[in-house]
């Protein structure tokens, strides 16, 4: 009998969960109706919600009954954690022990390092996430319950909240997503606060909480915080400050006379929305500006922005903010006649290159897939059609609007590409070759080729 491995379980627990989702989903009473949803939508709609992307075909706030909602809500919960670690959650929570078998679950679903302390880390990721999302839910309800009465006002902050966490940009506020609230102080900062939070990653937050607790302990300098830091926090922490800045930078310089986005707000206005665009870009899809009325060049931005994501063990999407850091850093010591990639005084292990341009090559390569396979099924424009399937890819759930009008086939599409890039290309391709590699210990002989 085929024992499964770790991989292919993480990969098939996703599947079996949007599955189980859908099927929830096509029932009459989750819909606002009481009419069955067409399985299309209905697996759109669960396979959206599970791997946090966002991208709707049908409304989440009118079409779907609060049953309906409640399923999204949790489908978004457990796809944000991933099921493995709310199922090893649950047991922890019973008082039983993690078998190792259950330890390396957890470990590939975070990407960790050892297994060393793993119930201590799935306790943690489980309390911060549930202490995030109630912050954000209470700062939420200042806005929503005055301008929807409590109950509806509760239920829509407590929605919000667990779908910015998780990335998920969704919401069931507005059909317009967060457009009504670009001006809004607490929705805006609450809502970056929230995307930051869950994209830079749970080993970021405690390596912060190690320094200070360091801090607190033998008086550290403040000037030296940073570097008591771990050089993934370091790399982490420095490449999403320099694309959320660089990135609200460039939306004000193309947007900021734009009619249809940007220009008729007034300069704080266009700094509150240009930063948010940024961090939502990010991976989170929620917008206060109309994606299908940015500028090419801003597009571009978004696009870059998107396949980027945020950092590792987090609930971001794209290829990382640590991978591309270590790539570019490559490119710098090659252009700097370097023989290897140094950061911080440590030189970055060949093993975490290789995987570093694996993850580049395999969501490229899925990008550049779907995004032929919807021009053949759609024919909407190039802009339009690589915004949906990058979106898609990085799990982020920004449109410039065709997602409602995609045709079956091209909803297949869609539905295959947020698949794989919730579960990670590396995943899929592990899912279907792992155990295929008998001579990875031969050595052969070493031989140049000209590049270039």
């Amino acid at each position: 009998m085929k024992k499964w491995t770790t991989t292919q379980l993480i990969a098939l627990s996703f599947l079996a969960l949007i599955l189980a989702g859908a099927l929830l989903l096509m029932l009459p009473f989750s819909s606002a109706s009481g009419e069955a949803t067409a399985p299309i939508d209905a697996l759109f709609t669960a396979t959206t919600s599970v791997c946090v992307t966002g991208l709707v075909t049908v409304s989440t706030m009118s079409h779907w009954s609060a049953f309906g909602q409640t399923v999204i809500l949790l489908l978004i919960q457990l796809g944000g954690l991933g099921i493995m670690t709310v199922s090893m959650a649950v047991l922890i929570f019973m008082g039983r022990r993690m078998n190792l078998r259950e330890q390396v679950m957890v470990q590939e679903t975070y990407s960790l390092d050892s297994l060393a302390g793993m119930r201590q880390t799935v306790v943690k990721i489980i309390a911060g996430t549930f202490a995030a999302e109630a912050v954000g839910a209470f700062f939420y309800a200042l806005v929503y319950v005055p301008q929807f009465g409590f109950w509806r006002g509760v239920g829509a902050s407590v929605f919000n909240a667990v779908s910015t966490f998780c990335n998920a940009g969704m919401d069931i506020v507005s059909e317009d997503s967060l457009a009504p609230y670009v001006t809004n102080p607490i929705i805006n900062g609450i809502t970056i606060l929230l995307i930051v939070l869950s994209g830079i990653g749970f080993l970021v937050w405690w390596d912060l909480a190690r320094v200070l607790r360091e801090k607190k302990q033998s008086g550290i300098k403040n000037y030296r915080l940073f570097a008591r830091l771990k050089l993934h926090s370091k790399l982490a922490i420095m490449t999403t400050l320099i694309l959320i800045f660089g990135g609200a930078f460039l939306f004000l310089l193309f947007e900021w006379n734009n009619p249809q986005t940007l220009g008729p707000l007034g300069v704080g206005g266009k700094m509150t929305a240009a930063l948010f665009q940024s961090v939502t870009t990010r991976t989170a899809g929620f917008y206060t500006i109309h994606q299908g009325e940015l500028r090419s060049a801003s597009v571009l931005a978004a696009l870059v922005l998107m396949f980027i994501g945020g950092s590792p063990m987090g609930t971001a999407g794209g290829v990382k903010t640590t991978t591309v850091a270590m790539l570019v850093l490559t490119f710098l010591a090659v252009m700097k006649g370097r023989r290897n990639t140094e950061l911080f005084g440590r030189r970055v292990a060949i093993d975490s290159l290789r995987t570093a341009l694996c993850v580049v090559m395999m969501a490229f390569g899925v990008a550049l897939l779907g995004s032929l396979l919807l021009f053949l099924t759609d024919g909407f424009s190039f802009e339009d059609t690589l915004y949906e399937i990058v979106s898609a890819v990085a799990t982020v759930g920004l449109s410039r609007g065709i997602t409602a009008q995609l045709s079956d086939l091209g909803k297949l599409v869609v539905i295959a590409v947020m698949y794989i890039g919730r579960t990670g290309p590396i995943t899929i391709a592990f899912l279907f070759f792992s155990g295929r590699n008998r001579g990875a210990a031969m050595e052969l002989p070493e031989s140049k080729i000209m590049i270039g």
